[in-house]
This record gives structure tokens, C-alpha cells and sequence, in this order.
């Protein structure tokens, strides 16, 4: 990686940020390269987004009369990759925008680490539909350009070809990605996906997880193999994949038709904590969760009483908000901790100016145009632009990023927050879902509903994660309209004392209480993993049912010898 080490020490971060360039690592750059290396009739190769063509050094150096063709739109990054290729006479460079060039061609290799951009970083619109017109298939208006980098490469590959792509594992547990996914199954061209859930981040400088999709237009074609790479070394599984194609299995094998393109797939590759309860509904029965407050210009629209100060804004166009995550310190926030923020000068306050015809007012709305404000991404597309979203308090928050698990806070202050949180309404509607707000909050602190919430979960790098409203309002969580009054009662008693004492241990004692009341019996969540086992043909490997069995043995074994010590004493 010598010469992408140097492009990195004399190329600003933020330039090499601009284009979406992360370096894929030698070791996995060098794996990918033998997938297409194991089609024997492996002529011509497709780099779509080239950068310094990592991967083309790779193939060039096991097989070099390959015919490479590759894309860029940095010309800043082209001419460092123009310079070392310039010898080459069968490496084609072309500085032009993949998407929407070289259609009408196909290959027998493709290989790609797309420029990872979300739907409002690159131009959405037009490149969607370019591919929508291509493909004949909808997207969803949100996906990320390097599944679309990823579907175009499908539709050029050549019939026996191959195809490697690293991207972020994110769309296999998102909502635009229902579509991509069912593109995947439709076309038959999965052959294995290996996701790669390392502690540390697979890219520097990039927040994000991979997974390592290997495709191919041949007629192995009945089975999609699912594996997970915890570490560095076990690429190892990838290697012995590549090296033994068709014959050697993943971890979990399925039909194509057995993969649901409308659900999270990582119920397809990790044991789903929720399996452990029953009587489990959606969250969405007792409460509906949507982001916060979106400015489109935090720096403009939050305050400080001494911004207030400066620029004259009265109280009457201040709406009362909590802009930071780190602002707010407990699990309650009351009046009291806002008054603190606001005796700190701390930014706890929004610019609301809609109804206003005062003259500080008006001159500062005019400053907010000179600077330009009124033309950024969200302020451009509002009726008015420095009206403020209609989100009235959330009596409960809940954080977006968290590393040990959500965050649930009590609104007891009653104001407003940004997207730093998200905002929990209760549903009042029907008598069915209507449930005591104390109740739901002390089920909220609990570490059973924390394992429930995570199985729809998003990953990011160093064990990032992160919920968006519908990961939350299509989560599972326990039926609390089942518990008797007597069970309800007791739960509500050591809530009203954890809210006094804030002590932790009547958190664990509510816990107890759920535990006891859903959680699964052990025989019965035993007998549904060997039933998955013996009525879907998915987990192959002999290794993960010996495990399974051993572990059945080793529960038994242990509740027997409980027994034993029980009589004897």
C-alpha cells in the first residue's frame, strides 16, 4: 500500500472525505482479487471506482494480460493513478462518472470499493433514475450510491463472470435496503456474503462496518452462503472459500428463496436476542418514535442567552430545546438541569421566528439570508424558510448513537430536542394500547429491553450503533398489558423508589421481575433452535450443529447437577 500511503500523506483529509476515498486493506484487496482470478476465462476486468487501482495491482501481478477498464471522477486521484498505470497499455483510465457511462459493456471480472455516499451527498435524482430506466426496477429514493454502484455492476457482468465488492453492511438492516436486497435475490448472483464485524474499523477514518459480497453470473446458483469475520484472521474463511468454490459452505446456507428481502437480514447470520421472551408485540403498540428537530443549520438556529443577548431575541422567539447529547446527564431531565444550562450559557434554545414582526427579529432573519442559510439542503425546501419542524415535547427521549445500548430519558422538563435524540410519543389512542407512562419508562431502563431493541440495531466502526425511528417502532418489545396488577403494582413501587434514590439496583430488581414473567422456558427455546435446525436447511456446517447439541448437553448437565446440590442440602 505504498503508493496509497503517500497520496495520504500529501492529500488534505478533507479532500480525500469530498470523494468518499478509503483505502481498502492489502490483505482483503488481494482475497477479492482471487475470486476473479478463479474464473479461468477471465479476460476483462471493470474497476468502477478506481482511486489507485488497488485492486488492479493485485490481479495484474497474478495474471498480467488482463484488459483493465476503470473509473474516477477526482482528477486529482486519476493523475496519481494515470502515472503508475501509464506502462500499462491494457489499463484503460477514464475520468468520467461511472453511473452514468460504459452501459452498453460487459466483463468477465468486476471489482469495486464504491465511494460510500448517503442519498443527499451526491446527485440523487438524476443518477436514480439513470439506473431505475437501465435496470427497469424502483429504488427507494434514500439509497446510498454504493449499492447503486453495486447493482450496475450486476447488470455488466458477463455470463461465468465474477464480481467482488466491499461496501458498508449497512443496507442489509435498513430500510432502502429492502430493494437493493431484493434485486440481489432476483438476478441469482449472491454466491456468498461475508459480513465483517471487527472491533476496529475496517477503513481509517471511515465510521462504518463492511461486508464483502461475492457474486457470479454461473450456474451454481441454488444456494446463498452467509459467513461473519470477527477478526483479521479469519479471512481465513474467505480464502478457504475462494480456494475451494463450489464445494466449501458458510456458516449458513440458504435458498434464495428462503432470504425475506423485507426484514433485517441479520436474523440470517446472528442469534436474535428477542428469542429468549415471549408474548412479544411491536413497539409501535404502546408508542411512536420519530427524530427530532432537523434545522439544516444548527450554528444559525440554536442560541445561547448570550447570542439572545447579542442580537436582541426576545424570549417570545425562543423555543426552549436541548441541542446535545452530552447536555443531558441522567436518565431524568428536569426543569432544574435546563435553568443550570441555561445560567452555563449553554446552546439551549431554537430561533422561532415565524410569528414574530419584530425588528431584531426581522434583521437577523436578513443575516440568515446574506449568509446563505436559506439555501441550504433543508432550509431551500421549506415553505418558509426558517420555520421550525411541528415536533411538540416528547415526554420521553432516546438516543440515536449509543455503544452500550439505548438511552431512554424522561422528558420532565418538557422541551423541545434536535436529532441529537429522537422523540417518543405515547399512544393514547384506544383503550388496547394505551399503557402507563411510568410503566413503560421503568421497562425502558431495563437491560431486557436494551437485548430486545439491539437485534434491530445498525452497526457502524468501533462498535458504533445506531437506531433510526422505524428500527425502533418495528423492534420487538414484552407485552406489558399482560402483567396482573399485582406484578404491575410491584414494578411501579421500585420505580417511584429508583426515581427518588436514582440507585441501580431497583432497575435490576425490575429486570428480575421481567425476567421471571417472559422469559422462555429453556426446554422450549432448546427445542425451537433444533427445530430450525431440522426444518430449514440452512445452517450447514456440521461444526455449528455439533455446537448446538453440545450446548443443549452442557444446559442439562448443569440444571441436573443444580438439582443434585439442591437435595443434598
Amino acid at each position: 500500500m505504498v503508493l496509497e500511503k503517500k497520496y495520504i500523506e500529501k492529500i488534505s483529509l478533507s479532500h480525500r472525505k469530498k470523494f468518499a476515498q478509503f483505502f481498502t486493506p492489502e490483505t482483503i484487496a488481494d482475497l477479492m482479487s482471487d475470486w476473479l482470478i478463479g474464473n479461468k476465462k477471465l479476460k476483462t476486468v471493470l474497476e468502477p471506482a478506481f482511486g489507485l487501482g488497488v485492486f488492479s495491482r493485485n490481479l495484474l501481478k497474478k495474471k498480467p494480460n488482463l484488459n483493465i477498464k476503470g473509473f474516477d471522477i477526482d482528477e486529482t486521484i486519476f493523475n496519481e493513478a494515470q502515472s503508475f498505470f501509464a506502462i500499462n497499455s491494457n489499463v484503460s483510465l477514464n475520468l468520467e462518472d461511472y453511473m452514468f457511462n460504459d452501459w452498453s459493456n460487459e466483463y468477465d471480472g468486476i471489482i469495486c470499493n464504491p465511494p460510500y455516499f448517503k442519498f443527499h451527498d451526491y446527485d440523487n435524482k438524476s443518477i436514480l433514475k439513470e439506473i431505475e430506466n437501465r435496470l427497469n426496477f424502483k429504488f427507494n429514493g434514500f439509497t446510498n450510491l454504493y449499492t447503486l454502484f453495486l447493482l450496475k455492476s450486476i447488470y455488466q457482468l458477463a455470463p461465468n463472470g465474477r464480481m467482488a465488492y466491499i461496501i458498508p453492511s449497512e443496507f442489509l438492516n435498513s430500510d432502502y435496503g429492502k430493494l437493493v436486497k431484493e434485486y440481489l435475490v432476483k438476478t441469482n448472483t449472491l454466491r456468498h456474503l461475508f459480513v465483517i464485524d471487527f472491533k476496529e474499523n475496517v477503513f481509517d477514518d471511515a465510521l462504518t462496518t463492511a461486508s464483502i459480497l461475492l457474486l457470479a453470473k454461473d450456474n451454481n446458483d441454488r444456494e446463498i452462503n452467509i459467513s461473519t469475520i470477527k477478526s483479521k484472521s479469519d479471512l481465513k474463511k474467505l480464502e478457504n472459500y475462494i480456494n475451494s468454490y463450489p464445494k466449501l459452505k458458510g456458516e449458513f446456507v440458504y435458498k434464495p428463496t428462503d432470504l425475506d428481502p423485507n426484514i433485517k437480514w441479520r436474523k440470517y447470520y446472528q442469534v436474535q436476542k428477542s428469542d429468549k421472551y415471549k408474548n412479544l408485540v411491536p413497539f409501535s403498540k404502546y408508542a411512536k418514535v420519530v427524530r427530532g428537530i432537523a434545522t439544516g443549520a444548527n450554528d444559525y438556529f440554536t442560541f445561547r442567552p448570550s447570542k439572545a443577548k447579542k442580537y436582541s431575541i426576545q424570549s417570545d422567539n425562543l423555543l426552549p430545546c436541548i441541542c446535545r447529547a452530552k447536555d443531558v446527564k441522567s436518565v431524568f431531565f428536569t426543569m432544574d438541569d435546563f435553568k443550570q444550562l441555561e445560567e452555563n450559557d449553554e446552546p439551549v434554545f431554537l430561533f422561532d421566528a415565524l410569528k414574530s414582526k419584530n425588528e431584531a427579529v426581522e434583521k437577523y432573519i436578513r443575516k440568515g439570508i446574506e449568509e446563505g442559510i436559506n439555501e441550504k439542503y433543508l432550509t431551500k425546501s421549506r415553505k418558509i424558510w426558517y420555520s421550525l419542524e411541528n415536533r411538540p415535547p416528547a415526554p420521553i427521549w432516546v438516543s440515536v448513537f449509543n455503544r452500550n445500548g439505548l438511552k431512554f430519558i424522561r422528558n420532565e422538563a418538557g422541551i423541545s430536542n434536535l436529532t441529537t435524540f429522537h422523540c417518543v410519543y405515547l399512544k393514547q389512542s384506544d383503550l388496547f394500547s394505551k399503557i402507563n407512562p411510568d410503566l413503560l419508562f421503568a421497562y425502558l431502563l431495563t437491560d431486557i429491553a436494551k437485548k430486545i431493541f439491539s437485534d434491530n440495531r445498525r452497526e457502524y466502526g468501533n462498535g458504533l450503533k445506531k437506531f433510526e425511528p422505524n428500527d425502533l417502532n418495528k423492534a420487538q418489545m414484552l407485552n406489558l398489558s399482560l402483567l396482573n396488577d399485582e406484578t404491575t403494582n410491584q414494578v411501579l413501587s421500585l420505580y417511584k423508589a429508583y426515581r427518588k434514590e436514582l440507585k441501580q439496583v431497583y432497575i435490576e430488581q425490575i429486570n428480575e421481575i421481567f425476567e421471571k414473567e417472559y422469559s422462555q422456558p429453556e426446554s422450549h427455546t432448546h427445542l425451537q433452535f433444533a427445530k430450525t435446525i431440522a426444518q430449514q436447511p440452512k445452517i450447514a456446517n456440521d461444526h455449528v450443529l455439533s455446537n448446538a447439541i453440545n450446548r443443549m448437553k452442557n444446559n442439562v448437565r448443569k440444571r441436573n447437577n443444580a438439582y443434585k446440590a439442591l437435595g443434598e442440602s
